[in-house]
């Protein structure tokens, strides 16, 4: 079976080498690399294309811009041409050497081997305890169930990657469309890895907006609590309006103050949930704007890839 390894490179000149390296030291001949260039600003094109020039089994693919890793993952999958695939990341935090034990789970009739890891040794602890807490969340609201500590990197056979590129969504979670799409799944954990080299392109304000594409790509549980939330609210609205009216037929309470604090309480907490509940609506809205224009989710630059 040949395989077709998937490493989405975002200014990661430092690490093409080490993966390049590491994946030949622990893979047999019938391989090939495909290295997404996604937009990279420093010489990372430039590392695989000297790779590819003394080794025909590195292919490439450059975006015209950052596009981000989910599309650079989608380029590869599909352009691949191996009957397994397995997508890692290239600064070694996803362990070449598990491929061999993951191919071979394929090989006794799993359709997918992916890898979660089991602890955050050296990361920041607030992080770590977010990661933990998107998890927990995302299972309670979505309709997907999302091993906890998931990765990307993972070995599926072709009819796996074949049903996942059926997809045609802009907005990808693919840790969510793993899950969703099912197949028989067996699971390699491992401990935490340090980056071989460079830093992560992951800030914490990336990984905030990575869970709320997440939650809002498969869940519209934040829209059915909007509603509740206004339901609620109009309803003590309505049991309010109903004290004030019997207040000021039986003790004709109503004029005897300003009720300016009251007011403007009620205003401030009316017009504050009707804000929230806007935003989550404008957020579902804006998805379906962008979804129906039917952009491309990658412009590709140059490759070596002939795409029969």
């Amino acid at each position: 079976m040949k395989l077709s390894l998937i490493i989405p490179c975002y200014n990661e000149e430092e690490t093409i080498d080490l993966i390049y390296k590491e994946v030949c030291r622990v893979l047999d001949n019938e391989f090939e690399m495909i290295f997404v260039n996604d937009g990279s600003k420093d010489n990372t094109i430039v590392k695989i294309k000297i790779l590819s020039e003394i080794d025909n089994r590195v292919k490439y693919i450059s975006f015209s811009r950052n596009f981000g890793k989910e599309s650079a993952m989608l380029a590869g999958m599909k352009f691949a041409t191996g009957d397994y695939i397995c997508i890692l990341d290239s600064d070694l935090q996803h362990p070449p050497s598990m491929i061999p034990d993951m191919v071979k789970a394929l090989d006794e009739g799993y359709d997918v081997a992916a890898a979660r890891r089991t602890d955050r040794s050296g990361e920041a602890k607030l992080k770590s305890y977010f990661s933990r807490k998107f998890y927990s969340i995302i299972n309670k609201l979505a309709d997907v169930n999302i091993k906890e500590g998931a990765q990307d990197f993972r070995v599926m056979k072709r009819k796996v990657v074949d049903s996942i590129i059926s997809m045609p969504e802009y907005f990808r979670f693919s840790k969510g469309i793993f899950s969703w799409v099912g197949f028989n799944t067996k699971w390699f954990a491992h401990g935490n890895v340090d980056r071989s080299a460079g830093s992560s392109k992951f800030n914490t304000l990336k990984l905030f907006k990575y869970a709320i594409n997440g939650i809002i790509s498969f869940s519209v549980v934040p829209l059915r609590l909007s509603l509740i939330f206004g339901s609620v609210l109009s309803i003590l609205g309505f049991a309010y309006a109903i004290n004030i009216v019997i207040n000021t037929i039986l003790y004709k309470s109503a004029g005897t103050s300003s009720g300016y604090a009251s007011i403007m309480s009620g205003l401030l907490v009316i017009g504050g949930s009707v804000m929230i509940c806007l935003g989550i609506l404008g957020e579902y809205i804006a998805r379906i704007y962008i979804e129906l224009k039917k952009r491309p989710a990658f412009i590709i630059d140059e490759t070596n890839i002939i795409k029969l």
